[in-house]
């Protein structure tokens, strides 16, 4: 798989920027069909930084109502990965 499909956004909420804060761990929106191996070397050619650990969640997507019609959110894949000390990912510089 290309290094340039495997993560596809920034995952950024309130919860991941404490936990990048304190943890030094960012989460990442990535393919469905990636595996830890593949996010890891992503992440490191991408930002230039050395993981210490890779961990995955498939998020089932929400069913959602507008009107009386309902239908259903794609399924989406997140990995929360642990930098190794002193890296950093700024996904949003100033």
């Amino acid at each position: 798989m290309n290094i340039y499909s495997v993560i596809k956004k920034p995952h950024v909420t309130e919860k991941t920027s404490l936990s990048s804060e304190s943890t030094n761990t960012v989460s990442v929106i990535v393919d469905r069909e990636a595996n830890k191996i593949e996010i890891k070397q992503a992440v490191e050619s991408l930002f230039k930084v050395k993981v210490a650990n890779v961990r995955t969640v498939n998020v089932a997507g929400k069913v959602k109502r507008v009107g009386r019609n309902a239908a259903k959110r794609s399924n989406w894949k997140k990995a929360y990965v642990t930098l190794q000390e002193g890296q950093s990912i700024d996904f949003f510089e100033v």
